[in-house]
């Protein structure tokens, strides 16, 4: 009696079902198969497509013949899934293979047990990205087509068992959601952005962007967005932070203090919540407390609905506290309290990548480990946070070791962190010698030991924005000439002179850069072991991430040896220090750009957040600001000591032979002649 049902490219899809993001599936199911079968002309297997009443999102799959596989499901993500559990599953298409650049050997088919299979119910009831600070997604094309890395992304959640997206940043979340809807998500909104409505500032520029003058202005603006969507599935959020993402009254003085603040944040989100009310349908409604609207909510002093989902957020390095504000970080804790018989909703937004132009992860892994991640959102699942979970994911790409881990946490509600990473490292490196296997996983493993801790707590650890924000920080001071010490660091320094900061950071980077370069060379060690297959994938993620801590890691520690010889007048070697640093920098870029190859090709151009570029270009800077002091202003004086032969330095009859060289054909000729 035949046990398995066959699939082959010949497969016959029946659908009997009316949604366009289910269609979309049919075709996505259709390529997978061609990716990883040989052709075959006879349509010998079918798949139908038959609605069912099963759990929500949730499928059946059995087999009423040998040759038919059937799906059940009662709305289009339960097909969806279904289809994908399929590609996964048997095909074997993992759900970061465009991501990892996963390769197929063609089988002439596939068999599949005649077993029934019901889909669980996952923890989480909404579960999403935030494609934030998007930057490299958004500029990058695939042979032409800058549509295909933002449906890769979609798609990837979709494999992921994600429901809903914030499908980019302003502009981008409201090109995208067309997209987004076609391919069957849930779509909500960036917390600056309440109900996905276009700014104040954009629509009215020449208006102060203030809700005490121009409410009804707001409330079209609200109409607007509400009506655009209302036809989507949508989560609404609510709320009312300002232009961007800061606070209203860093703009409104008449806001001064936390009562009037409050109050009207409370009557916003009354008034957008009673017009959702009355425009959809059975709505849902979210509101983020975070940052200053969570220490606001905590205080008492705002009142939401009660039946709408409650955000509570990390404070971007995984940790659930309020995030660090500039130099304040109260750390007030971010989780709801005292909820025994309580009917409230709470959900979480969740960071594996951050932007706070200070010391978080944006080109680089998360850098707190995949354990500590994943104690924090089982705790948060725990004091009921579980109803929502979204995170933010930025470009990708760099993140995809810890987003794969959240998956399984917010189906499982658990992960067992080594296991998961094992898992990961097989799958995707196609590793099957368990020694290969560890190797690989004690390299992702080791990455977080590696990280700079800059604070006392157990998530202050450091991102590549701290070698490159703290470097650009000082180096601006230097220029201010404000010796007294950088304001904007006072948050990890406190209150010291610019000397003392300086010591401080080097002292810092040179614990960081003795871990991670030692990182570096058990990597480069591992890499020679890998099979050439495997090669490809540790060169262009673990490997690339240790590399660029190495590289910035030098350039802090050159740039704070030009500053100290800077201090000791030795003009020269600060100058030379100064230029070595700036190469190290250009390093880290040029490691980036060379691992984008194939299809990635302009991937990290627009590397323009963290950018590696500009610290460089700020050490330039600061190589003319040395030079001056120490030759100027008649810049000759060193271009004759170190190009000229001795007996010619010492006649001066002409100043100079040539033109006078730049900093950079003068850092050149140093090579080799400075210490």
């Amino acid at each position: 009696m035949e046990t398995f049902y066959k699939l082959t490219t010949g497969v016959k899809i029946i659908s009997e079902v009316n949604y366009g993001s289910v269609n979309k599936g049919i075709e996505r199911l259709q390529r997978d198969i061609h990716m990883t079968l040989q052709e075959s002309k006879e349509e010998d297997c079918f798949i139908y497509l038959k609605q069912e009443k099963v759990i929500k999102e949730g499928y059946h799959i059995h087999f009423p013949k040998k040759d038919t596989l059937s799906i059940g499901a009662s709305d289009e993500l339960g097909f969806i899934y279904a289809l994908l559990y399929i590609s996964e599953k048997y095909l074997g298409i993992l759900p970061f293979w465009f991501w990892n650049d996963q390769t197929f050997q063609q089988k002439e088919y596939v068999l599949i047990p005649l077993t029934e299979y019901y889909s669980n119910q996952p923890k989480v009831r909404f579960r999403g990205w935030f494609i934030n600070d998007e930057v490299l997604i958004d500029k990058w094309a695939i042979k032409g087509d800058s549509t295909l890395p933002w449906e890769m992304a979609l798609e990837a959640l979709l494999r992921c068992g994600g429901n809903m997206v914030i499908p980019g940043t302003d502009h981008n979340s409201r090109k995208n959601r067309e997209l987004a809807a076609q391919m069957g998500l849930w779509v909500t909104h960036h917390h600056a952005e309440p109900l996905g409505a276009e700014m104040f500032a954009r629509r009215y520029p020449e208006k102060v962007p203030s809700y005490y003058q121009y409410p009804e202005l707001y409330r079209e603006l609200w109409k607007e967005g509400i009506q655009e969507q209302k036809e989507k599935k949508v989560i609404w959020n609510l709320g009312f932070r300002g232009q961007g993402d800061r606070p209203f009254w860093d703009d409104d003085p008449r806001y001064e203090t936390a009562e009037a603040r409050g109050a009207l944040i409370s009557s916003v989100i009354k008034e957008q919540y009673n017009l959702v009310a009355e425009l959809v349908e059975n709505p849902v409604c979210c509101s983020n407390l975070y940052g200053e609207i969570m220490e606001l909510y905590r205080e008492g002093h705002i009142k939401l609905p009660e039946d709408i989902i409650k955000i509570w957020a990390d404070n971007g390095y995984g940790k659930m506290v309020s995030r660090r504000q500039g130099n304040e970080n109260p750390r007030v804790y971010a989780l709801p309290t005292n909820l025994a018989g309580e009917k409230e909703h709470h959900g979480l937004y969740y960071h594996v990548s951050f932007y706070d132009l200070q010391a978080a992860n944006h080109m680089t892994m998360q850098p707190n480990s995949l354990d500590f991640i994943g104690r924090e959102l089982i705790y948060a699942f725990e004091q009921g946070a579980d109803d929502f979970v979204i995170v933010n994911c930025s470009n990708i790409k760099p993140h995809v070791y810890y987003l794969d881990a959240i998956r399984t946490i917010w189906h499982m509600g658990k992960v067992e962190t080594e296991k998961q990473g094992k898992a990961y490292v097989s799958q995707y490196f196609s590793l099957k010698e368990e020694a290969l296997i560890q190797m690989v996983y004690d390299c992702f493993d080791e990455y977080a030991k590696c990280t700079i801790p800059f604070g006392s707590h157990e998530d202050e650890h450091a991102g590549e924005q701290f070698y490159n924000y703290t470097t650009r920080i000082l180096i601006s001071s230097w220029l201010k000439g404000n010796m007294t010490g950088a304001k904007a660091l006072h948050w990890a320094t406190g209150d010291i002179s610019l000397e003392e900061q300086i010591s401080w950071y080097y002292k810092l980077c040179t614990k960081g850069y003795e871990l991670f370069l030692g990182l570096l060379h058990k990597g480069k060690r591992v890499l020679e072991l890998l099979p050439e297959a495997s090669r490809q994938l540790f060169e262009d993620s673990i490997l690339l991430q240790v590399r660029q801590h190495v590289y910035c890691l030098e350039g802090a520690l050159l740039f704070c040896n030009s500053f100290k010889e800077f201090k000791q007048t030795a003009y020269q070697k600060a100058f030379y220090y100064a230029g070595s640093a700036s190469l190290k920098y250009l390093e880290a870029d040029t490691a980036m750009k060379q691992r984008a190859h194939d299809k990635w090709d302009g991937f990290y151009d627009n590397d323009c957040l963290c950018d590696f570029k500009q610290t460089a270009n700020m050490l330039k800077y600061i190589m003319g600001y040395i030079r001056n002091m120490g030759e100027g202003p008649h810049f000759y004086q060193w271009q004759r000591e170190f190009l000229y032969k001795e007996e010619d330095r010492r006649v001066v009859l002409l100043t100079n032979h040539e033109n006078h060289l730049t900093d950079e054909e003068l850092f050149a000729c140093m090579k080799g002649k400075i210490e």
